[in-house]
C-alpha cells in the first residue's frame, strides 16, 4: 500500500476529535493566557486611540491639565501591552508545551498495541513525521487557532462598541469591514491554500521517507550507479513540499491584502461618517474624530490573526487526521488486546505449546494466512517448521509470541494464552526475528537490555556459547560498536547476538524465524547447527522456522507449511 493511498484512507470525525482533544490544555494557564492576550490586544487598541486623542487635543493648545490623563494613559497602555503580552506568552506557551507531553504519551500509548504487525505497512518516514512534526503541529491548536480567534473576536466586539458610543455610523462601517475582511481573507484565501495546507503533512512525511531511503541505501545506490536517481526522488519530494508551501503563502498574501483593503475602507468610511459631524452643534470634536478614524487600524492589526488562525486550523486538522489514521483508538481485530489477567501457573505435565484448530491472518488480509488443526510441542524438543516463502511460517511465529491474534485454542503449559498478560507469554516464548534489531551502541549495551544485571563475565560467556568468542576479541571487546541497525556486523553475527540475548533472558521456548534469510548460502547450514546446539539444554524448547536444508539428527520432529496449512513430515 502506498503512502498516498494510506493518507487517503478515511478516518471518522470522532477519531479526529479525540486526537484534537488531547492537544487542548486543561490547566488554568491556558485560561490566563487567553485573558492576558485579550488585555494585551486591548492595550494595543487603546494605545493608538489615546495617542490619537492626545495629539489632536494638544493641537488645540488646551491647559496642560486637560492632557495629563491622556499622557498617563499613553504610558500605561504602552507598558501594559508589553506586560500583558509577556504574561500571555508565558502562560499560554507553558500550558501548550506541558500538554504536548500528554499528546506524545497518548500517541505512544496508541502505537504500542499496534506494534509490530499493525505498523507493518507504515513507512519509517511517515511514522517519524507523525511522532515529531504532526505532534508539534498540534500545539498550534491552542496557540495559533483558539487563542487568536477568541482574542480577535473579543477585541473586535469591544472596539465596535466603543466606536458606537462616539459615532454609530462609524461603528456600523467598522463592523461591516470586519465581516468583509473575515469572509474575503478566510474563505477566499482558504480556497486558494486549503488543499496545499492539507497536503503539507503528508508531503513533509514523503520528504522524510525519501531522505531516509536515500541515506539508508546510499552505499548500494553508489555501487550500482543509481545515486543520481535516488537524489532525484529526494529533490522531487522537496519540490512537491515547496509548491505546497508556496500555495499556502499565496493564500496568506490574499488574506493580508484583503485585510489591508478592508482596513482602508473602514478608515475612509469613518472619515465620511465623522467629518459632517464636526460642523454640527454638539457633534464630534476633532480628537473624537481622530479616535474613530485611527481605531480601525489598530483593530485590523489584531484581527489579522484570524485568517492565519484558519490556515493553522487546516494544518492542525490534517495532522490530527494523520495521527488518527496512523494510530487509531481501536486496534485492528487481527491484533491481540492485552486483556488477560490470570497468573502464570504452568502444568509441568502438559505440552509447553499446544495449538488446536488455530487460524490467524495479518491486518487487512481478507483470508486466513495460517491454519493448524493440531500441534503439540513438549519441553526440550527441537522442532523444525519448513516451507516456501509466504507459506505462513512468520504468521505462526508471531502468533506464538502474541503479535497476532488467533482463533481456536493456543495453550502455553496447559493455560490458554488469552487468559495471560502479554508479559507472561513473552516471558516464556522468545522470538529471534529474520533481521534482529541492533542498536547503534556497544556490544555490551545490545546485550544488557535483555538482562540488565548481567556482568561482563556473563556477557562474554554467552557470546562464547553462541560462537562469537574469537570475534569479540578481534573487535576489541564489549565496548565495540555494532553500527546503526547492526551495519558493522554480518547477518550471521547479528543472529548469534540475538540468540545471546535470548539465552541471557533465559526463555524456556525460543523461536527462530528464518535465521539464515540474510546469511550467505555456504554459511547457512553451519549457522543453523550452531544456533540449535547453543540453544539446547535445561529442557529449553527450540522452534526453528526455516526453508534452508538441515542435517538429520539435529531436530526431533519436522513439520511443513504449505499455503498456511501445517502438516507433519515423516
Amino acid at each position: 500500500m502506498s503512502a498516498a493511498s494510506r493518507d487517503s484512507n478515511p478516518v471518522s470525525a470522532g477519531q479526529v476529535r479525540a486526537v484534537l482533544a488531547t492537544a487542548l490544555p486543561r490547566t488554568k494557564g491556558a485560561i490566563l493566557g487567553v485573558l492576558f492576550g485579550i488585555l494585551a490586544a486591548l492595550c494595543t487598541v487603546a494605545l493608538l486611540a489615546t495617542s490619537a486623542y492626545l495629539i489632536t487635543r494638544a493641537a488645540e493648545q488646551p491647559p496642560i491639565l486637560y492632557l495629563s490623563m491622556a499622557v498617563v494613559g499613553v504610558r500605561a497602555f504602552a507598558l501594559g501591552r508589553a506586560f500583558f503580552r509577556y504574561l500571555e506568552r508565558l502562560a499560554s506557551h507553558d500550558a501548550a508545551f506541558r500538554q504536548l507531553e500528554s499528546v506524545r504519551v497518548d500517541l505512544l500509548r496508541r502505537l504500542i498495541p499496534l506494534a509490530p504487525d499493525g505498523l507493518g505497512r507504515t513507512r519509517r518516514g511517515s511514522l517519524l513525521s507523525s511522532l515529531v512534526s504532526d505532534v508539534d503541529e498540534l500545539q498550534n491548536l491552542p496557540l495559533r487557532v483558539l487563542q487568536p480567534l477568541v482574542t480577535s473576536l473579543g477585541v473586535a466586539a469591544i472596539a465596535v462598541w466603543v466606536v458606537a458610543l462616539i459615532s454609530p455610523a462609524a461603528a456600523a462601517g467598522l463592523a461591516l469591514a470586519l465581516v468583509a475582511a473575515f469572509v474575503i481573507g478566510t474563505v477566499v484565501s482558504g480556497r486558494v491554500a486549503a488543499s496545499a495546507e492539507r497536503s503539507l503533512a503528508p508531503r513533509r512525511a514523503a520528504l522524510v521517507d525519501a531522505i531516509l531511503d536515500y541515506l539508508g541505501s546510499l552505499d548500494v545506490l553508489i555501487a550500482y550507479g543509481a545515486e543520481a536517481e535516488g537524489r532525484r526522488k529526494v529533490e522531487a519530494a522537496d519540490s512537491a513540499l515547496t509548491r505546497a508551501l508556496t500555495a499556502r503563502s499565496a493564500g496568506v498574501g490574499i488574506a493580508a491584502a484583503a485585510l489591508s483593503l478592508c482596513a482602508g475602507l473602514a478608515v475612509a468610511w469613518s472619515l465620511v461618517a465623522g467629518i459632517p459631524g464636526l460642523s454640527a452643534e454638539g457633534g464630534l470634536t476633532g480628537p473624537a474624530l481622530a479616535v474613530i478614524v485611527l481605531v480601525p487600524l489598530a483593530v485590523f492589526e489584531i484581527v489579522a490573526s484570524v485568517p492565519l488562525a484558519a490556515s493553522a486550523w487546516r494544518q492542525v486538522r490534517a495532522s490530527a487526521e494523520r495521527i488518527a489514521r496512523l494510530a487509531p483508538t481501536d486496534a485492528p481485530g487481527e491484533l491481540p488486546s492485552d486483556v488477560g489477567t490470570a497468573e502464570a501457573n504452568p502444568d509441568p505435565t502438559a505440552p509447553v505449546i499446544a495449538l488446536s484448530n488455530v487460524t490467524a491472518r495479518w491486518p487487512g488480509a481478507t483470508a486466513p494466512t495460517l491454519s493448524i488443526d493440531s500441534l503439540a510441542i513438549q519441553r526440550g524438543e527441537r522442532v523444525l517448521i519448513e516451507g516456501p516463502s509466504g507459506a505462513g511460517k512468520t504468521t505462526l511465529a508471531h502468533v506464538l509470541v502474541r503479535f497476532l491474534d488467533y482463533e481456536g485454542s493456543y495453550q502455553l503449559a496447559g493455560q490458554q494464552v488469552r487468559d495471560l498478560p502479554f508479559d507472561a507469554v513473552r516471558g516464556v516464548v522468545g522470538l529471534c526475528e529474520q533481521v534482529p534489531y541492533l542498536f547503534d551502541e556497544s556490544i555490551r549495551q545490545n546485550l544488557l537490555f535483555a538482562k540488565d544485571t548481567a556482568t561482563d563475565a556473563d556477557l562474554i560467556d554467552v557470546l562464547e556459547r553462541v560462537g562469537l568468542g574469537e570475534w569479540l576479541v578481534a573487535r576489541g571487546g564489549l565496548d565495540a560498536r555494532v553500527g546503526e541497525r547492526g551495519a558493522l556486523v554480518s547477518g550471521g553475527q547479528a543472529q548469534r547476538i540475538a540468540l545471546a540475548r535470548a539465552l541471557l533472558r533465559d526463555f524456556p521456548v525460543i523461536v527462530f524465524d528464518e535465521p539464515t534469510a540474510n546469511v550467505e548460502a555456504d554459511l547457512a547450514e553451519s549457522l543453523l547447527v550452531d544456533l540449535l546446539r547453543a540453544g539446547q539444554g535445561d529442557d529449553r524448547t527450540i522452534i526453528l522456522i526455516s526453508h534452508a536444508d538441515l542435517p538429520e539428527g539435529l531436530v526431533h520432529r519436522r513439520f511443513r507449511i504449505e499455503s498456511g496449512v501445517l502438516s507433519s513430515v515423516l
